[in-house]
């Protein structure tokens, strides 16, 4: 995805923001949709109508958008509805769950965790090492100079974060750039993922920092990540996917994407983690929110977005509350929820003569409502998936993939 072109400082520069926004949503066309074909082989597929065809619920966005639970109940059903992920702020971090050594606290975890259940929202990991000084614990900076003592404990908290909550946590998150300034502790890290990886292999270990997708810090550059990612893996790290935090402020489209470009030359899927706009005026927040997940959304490599949360005064920074539906919506309330219902597909009409309905939608779980011509009403559940497959499910069967199809051909679901 090429974004060689002239950057233009700031979403709201003149006549930049319509020409890229354009430009975004034809990539979006191309990355996010498929061509779909409805074909029916039951004896009233001609003249049968299908009154809807829709993306159900949040699902239908396909750029799973996370929401940061910081106290239970903190996000409600509605709220809920239109985010697919949950990821906890601290509740999962070592200097939460054992401020003091050997006082283990994952009851915090365990409860936002039945609460994730109950809404039918899967959770990210959030992270099982932080190295940044103001964020270890002093009992584990008083161990010292005792590297068996240290490796001891390094040791002992890495199976923590999943096993005390009675079920896996599917993706866990692990921040290593702190603990990267010399060779020594750059087999720490790597050792780290290690051991992750052989107590949980069905976990998928993600880097996760700051900056790189902002052009401003000579220290977090695209290409010193995937250095730090190679670095990992010459160390025997599986390394499973790339977090790009996004704590932003005057994001620019072009400098976004062509981080996006760099980082997808390492075959990971790429996840914004922790996204947050700090900006007080909420008119150019809600600018720069859309810049953000318009380039995310239109790159390949990007397979999801977190919200670093969504409530006021609830939030890691002052002037970065994230969108929410309200009464009155705020000018990013509308931003953000004219998005979603541009990244979700619904259609209607008539099967024509070949008993077929074709139509163009994003990937995601629909459901169509079928008619026939004597007024028999039929509901039918599918999914639009990305990649190189021609799927078919017919009437009472399973969907089938068929891999050695090419992209350009169309998905056709026989119902």
């Amino acid at each position: 995805m090429d974004c060689s072109q002239e950057i233009v400082s700031g979403a709201n520069a003149i006549g930049w923001a319509p020409a890229r926004f354009a430009e975004l949503k034809e990539k979006t066309d191309k990355v996010r949709k498929r061509d779909v074909v409805l074909s029916s082989a039951l004896p009233w597929r001609r003249g049968g109508r299908v009154r809807r065809v829709g993306s159900r619920g949040a699902a239908g966005q396909r750029l799973p958008a996370g929401q940061l639970h910081q106290r239970v109940g903190g996000a409600g059903p509605k709220r809920s509805n239109h985010l697919d992920w949950a990821v906890f702020e601290n509740e999962l971090k070592w200097y939460w769950t054992e401020a003091q050594r050997g006082h283990l606290n994952y009851g915090d975890a365990d409860r936002l965790l039945d609460f994730c259940d109950r809404a039918g929202k899967p959770v990210r990991g959030h992270c099982i090492f932080w190295a940044v000084d103001g964020a270890v614990q002093q009992w584990i900076k008083d161990i010292g100079g005792d590297r068996d003592q240290l490796m001891s404990v390094v040791l002992d908290r890495v199976p923590r974060p999943a096993l005390p909550l009675r079920r896996p946590v599917p993706a866990l998150r692990h921040a290593p750039r702190p603990l990267l300034p010399r060779p020594p502790r750059r087999h720490v890290a790597a050792l780290m993922f290690r051991e992750a990886a052989r107590l949980d292999p069905g976990a998928k270990l993600f880097v996760n920092d700051y900056n790189v997708e902002c052009a401003n810090d000579p220290n977090a550059t695209p290409e010193r990540y995937m250095a730090l990612i190679d670095d990992l893996r010459r160390g025997g790290a599986q390394v499973g996917g790339i977090g790009l935090q996004g704590h932003v402020s005057n994001p620019v489209g072009e400098v976004i994407c062509d981080a996006l470009d760099k980082l997808a030359a390492m075959d990971l899927p790429i996840w914004i983690t922790e996204l947050d706009v700090g900006e007080q005026d909420e008119a150019l927040r809600a600018d720069d929110l859309e810049v953000v997940l318009r380039e995310a959304y239109a790159h390949p490599a990007v397979e999801g977005v977190i919200f670093w949360g969504i409530m006021q005064g609830h939030m890691w920074r002052r002037d970065g509350r994230a969108p929410q539906r309200r009464r009155h919506p705020q000018p990013g309330d509308r931003g953000l929820f004219d998005l979603r219902s541009e990244w979700m597909s619904n259609a209607r009409g008539r099967m024509d003569a070949e008993g077929q309905f074709k139509f163009r939608g994003f990937h995601g779980t629909y459901v169509v409502e079928l008619t026939t011509p004597a007024g028999t009403k039929m509901l039918k559940a599918f999914t639009i998936d990305k990649g190189d497959a021609t799927a078919r499910a017919r009437h009472g069967q399973p969907l089938t993939i068929d891999d050695s199809s090419p992209t350009s051909i169309p998905i056709y679901l026989y119902i």
